[in-house]
């Protein structure tokens, strides 16, 4: 384990960072991500009301938009250059 803490990591750079990041593994990401957070939600709601079907509508509808608002907030922090050596 100690060995892996010492190992010289290649300095990166905005412009390798830049092409390193690309859409689809952004894409990867949000799915992953996804799952888990409505998995969640779905559970939340299932609890707050005791109903499976109306945990499952909101866990739906909560699935797809933060996905699309997940991809934007990535694609454009990819953009900052603020943390990126």
């Amino acid at each position: 384990m100690l060995m892996l803490l010492n190992q010289t990591k290649e300095k990166s750079t905005y412009k390798k960072d830049r092409t390193t990041e690309r859409p689809l593994r952004s894409i990867l990401k949000t799915i992953s991500w996804r799952i888990v957070g409505t998995l969640d939600t779905v559970m939340i709601a299932w609890f707050l009301t005791g109903k499976i079907e109306t945990a499952i509508a909101i866990g739906s509808v909560e699935l797809v938009t933060k996905m699309i608002l997940y991809f934007g907030h990535e694609r454009l922090w990819n953009l900052i250059p603020y943390g990126k050596d």
